[in-house]
């Protein structure tokens, strides 16, 4: 009779046993792991599962055995696989909450921002230098990104067709992702712009206005003239006058421009020279931003023909007549011939 009561007593013995370490587990499990007071980030690899997480975990020194958080997350608290991904662990995190934000895949959004003016070349080398970072994926061949970029892309011609504005990436984000999402909003925002654009233009197809646009974007640093600079040379090409803007010569020396625009680089003939040929050029020369591309589509027509900078926050001076445009070279040459020797 005594050998049910000793083997009742080691079952209790062993459920109290088991109560502990649950107790135990629990605690573990639930203890702030010991992180910088500013928090910090963990990586999760692809294909990780929750064994290999629990032995991250306890080689680390944040648990004592990485079985503890497999059998939290399959017997105390199931739920969803783990995903892969960068994610900020805030102080106060433990190996339980470390689990949840795991499972709910809240990776950090790093921000990736194209600059409106830029050529897509500069973006390229802006995505290279993140790639060689580790914060993107490399799949592009950045030693022949023309080719690889109009594959892409499934443009001709790639410059201005990537959308600048703020993008939020994952690490480990392939870069050819982040391109084509670029790539879709520029088509998608032109296509809007195109739609609701000021009737009669001069201009046959929203490409052009692209063009039209990037050469805005370029032309000045104060969004209150982008559609007055857009509405001289909407006239300009009205009346068959050459666009003479300085922008697109640079664009055409390409390398060769050492920052100092020359008498002879505005004689020196490329296809993108707007002093030596009509109409546009044949691509846009950067990437145009909304304003840009709103003010290419809804041009303010005042009758002006002519623009010089004035050296005063990146503004101009309008004039209709050549007459009165040479006047206002010549004043505003002076000015800064003046500041130049101060």
């Amino acid at each position: 009779m005594r050998a049910p009561g000793i083997a009742l007593a080691t079952l209790l013995l062993l459920a109290a046993l088991a109560g502990v370490a649950a107790w135990y587990g629990a605690r573990l499990m639930q203890r702030p792991l010991p992180l910088p007071a500013d928090g910090a980030t963990y990586t999760l690899a692809e294909g990780t599962g929750l064994t290999a997480l629990g032995g991250d975990l306890a080689r680390r020194g944040w648990l004592p055995d990485g079985r503890l958080l497999v059998a939290w997350a399959r017997w105390v608290r199931p739920g969803p696989p783990v995903r892969a991904g960068e994610y900020f662990l805030p102080a106060g995190t433990s190996a339980a909450d470390l689990l949840d934000i795991l499972r709910a895949g809240r990776t950090i959004q790093h921000r990736v921002t194209l600059v409106e003016g830029s050529t897509v070349a500069q973006v390229v080398a802006q995505l290279r230098r993140l790639t060689e970072q580790g914060l993107l994926q490399a799949t592009l061949d950045y030693d022949h990104w023309r080719p690889a970029l109009r594959e892409l892309l499934g443009e001709e011609r790639v410059e201005g067709w990537l959308f600048p504005d703020t993008y939020y990436v994952t690490r480990g984000m392939r870069d050819r992702d982040l391109l084509r999402q670029a790539h879709q909003r520029m088509r998608r925002v032109l296509a809007e712009v195109w739609a609701t654009r000021t009737p009669g233009l001069p201009l046959e197809t929203p490409y052009q206005a692209l063009i039209l646009a990037s050469i805005v974007e370029k032309e000045t640093a104060d969004p209150a003239e982008r559609a007055r600079i857009a509405g001289v040379f909407v006239q300009r090409l009205r009346k068959g006058m050459r666009l003479q803007t300085d922008p697109t010569v640079i664009y055409g020396l390409g390398e060769a421009f050492d920052g100092n625009l020359r008498r002879a680089d505005l004689r020196r003939d490329t296809p993108y020279n707007t002093y030596t040929r009509a109409g546009l050029p044949p691509t846009p020369i950067a990437l145009p931003g909304l304003a840009a591309l709103l003010a290419a589509t809804h041009p303010d027509e005042t009758g002006d023909l002519y623009f010089v900078a004035t050296g005063a926050g990146g503004r101009h001076h309008f004039s209709r007549t050549y007459r009165e445009h040479a006047a206002a070279v010549r004043k505003y040459q002076r000015r800064r011939a003046r500041h130049a020797a101060q």
